[in-house]
């Protein structure tokens, strides 16, 4: 399935595994502003189907079907004309809070957060409104449109998503770019989007500074995957216009400085493209960052870590109330996976392991028994058959495993009782991987900062590939999430977990 432009090369997903997804050419027709236009079209339609059908589940269920009113003066309004004020004034403010920003479609949590905050603001108003002209309007209509309309608008963005992820696979529906600079610069930002296949973003080629390509090179290659050497600096707009580019990302400081950034974006006014400036900032999200403009000196200031606080007792307090709902829930099951246990083979039940939580401190953590007793007694053998890095220990199939063991950790069941774990306050539902005691022995004095919040049953170590992950990579994305969580991530991070628990990666 590849969709075709006259005089395009052909050209790598960004983010895309060679050994996966084949090579295609990018549809200048269908990417950047064009798609974006087609897309929000398709998010209108289905967020005004979304928000009536919600607005008419409320009715019903308050109403019935039959016809109510409610009085304004000395006249009495139909409440489905109340239903049409709510339903326009919220389609209104999805629009005002841009939740459909091309810039925020198809990856991270911003579109999900402006949903909230749109549906919020929309009841908001309206309730103040309604008091002011003294509506007397069904509270339990009003209240349960709310919640029902935020699920609904929620799935729907989220299975649009997953459209839009799939489209992306052979071409659709990505921005072609054109990235500019240093050659350090350069390979550094292609890696990062090579690495996030949730970005819109399709290399097309690069442009290098005149003095680094006095060699003429014609290519690089960034990851195992060659992007085109396409032109030096000067020549960037008029490449752009050729290549039918809709984005330049200007990456690290190129030779000009912001003389050149400037120019560049004078040059660019006569195109279609639209113009990003890369940083080296790593491994910092978006919500730390904010923009103080100064005259003729725009500021980025980054806001310091807190771990404690608010939030950390609002997601404390969420830990309790929904691991205690799990535990409830999940009783009869756990049950039966423990018979299971016993009649595999002999033993108990369930594995104690000594683990550090926040600061260092120590727990016993609890798992269901997924290896014979004495395999602490048989590691020593097995060492040199280590497929793990850094302070890890893991191979594949491991003899110590039992048969009920393997389809334990596959799909991670062996990991339900530390939620008893999480209502002590050893753990949290999400965050770092819980490391052992000789494994902090050996951190590096940058990798203690994981031990600044507690430990998670899941995280961003579980959802992205866990023992496939190299000990960096492990590393970094635990001190990443340490240092930006939000519980909107945690929200998503938990939603790609019982993904991953249906389709395991990386377990074993």
């Amino acid at each position: 399935m590849t969709a075709t432009t006259e005089a395009t090369p052909r050209l790598t997903l960004v983010g895309a595994s060679t050994a996966s997804r084949p090579e295609f050419e990018v549809n200048g027709a269908v990417s950047g502003r064009e798609w974006a236009r087609k897309y929000r079209l398709k998010l209108v339609i289905t967020d005004v189907a979304m928000v009536s059908a919600a607005l008419s589940v409320a009715l019903i269920a308050r109403f019935g079907f039959d016809e109510a009113s409610t009085p304004l003066g000395s006249f009495h309004v139909d409440y489905w004309v109340i239903s049409a004020i709510i339903g326009a004034t919220w389609i209104a403010s999805l629009s005002a809070t841009r939740t459909r920003d091309p810039r925020i479609l198809g990856m991270g949590s911003t579109e999900y957060k402006r949903v909230v905050n749109a549906s919020a603001i929309t009841f908001g108003l309206l309730a103040i409104t309604f008091l002011i002209f003294q509506v007397d309007i069904a509270r339990s209509f009003f209240i349960l449109a709310f919640p029902v309309g935020v699920t609904v608008l929620t799935l729907e963005r989220w299975l649009w998503r997953r459209w839009l992820a799939r489209q992306r696979r052979f071409g659709h529906y990505l921005s072609r770019v054109l990235v500019v600079g240093q050659r350090d610069d350069v390979e550094y930002v292609i890696s990062q989007l090579h690495a996030h296949s949730g970005i819109a973003y399709c290399v097309v080629g690069v442009a290098l500074d005149s003095a680094e390509g006095s060699s003429r090179p014609t290519e690089i290659t960034v990851d195992h995957r060659t992007v085109p050497i396409v032109t030096n600096l000067e020549n960037v707009a008029d490449t752009v216009c050729v290549l039918g580019v809709n984005t330049v990302i200007v990456a690290g400081q190129p030779s000009g400085g912001a003389q050149y950034v400037r120019s560049l974006g004078w040059e660019l006014e006569n195109t279609n493209a639209e113009l990003v400036l890369s940083s080296r900032l790593t491994d910092v999200a978006g919500p730390r960052i904010h923009f103080r403009p100064v005259e003729g000196l725009p500021l980025i200031h980054v806001e310091i870590p807190r771990f404690d606080g608010f939030k950390h007792a609002l997601k404390r307090s969420l830990d309790i109330a929904a691991s205690s709902l799990a535990l409830i829930v999940l009783s009869p099951a756990l049950l039966v996976v423990a018979a299971l246990i016993r009649a595999d083979s002999p033993g108990p039940v369930l594995f104690l392991q000594e683990r550090c939580g926040r600061g260092g401190e120590t727990f016993r953590m609890v798992k269901f028994r997924s290896m014979v007793v004495n395999a602490e007694d048989n590691l020593s053998s097995l060492l040199d058959q280590n497929q793990a890095s850094g302070t890890l220990f893991k191979i594949r199939n491991d003899p110590r495993i039992t048969r009920i063991g393997g389809f334990l950790r596959k799909h991670s069941i062996d990991e339900l009782p530390q939620l008893w774990n999480i209502i002590r306050g050893d753990m949290s539902i999400v965050g770092p991987r819980p490391s052992l005691p000789q494994e902090v022995l050996t951190y590096e004095t940058h990798v203690h900062r994981r031990l600044y919040i507690k430990p998670g049953l899941t995280g961003m170590w579980q959802i992205s590939g866990r023992s496939d992950l190299s000990w960096e990579e492990s590393v970094r994305l635990d001190l990443y999430y340490v240092e930006n969580w939000s519980l909107t991530k945690d929200l998503m991070i938990i939603w790609r977990t019982f993904q991953v628990v249906i389709h395991p990666v990386g377990a074993y």
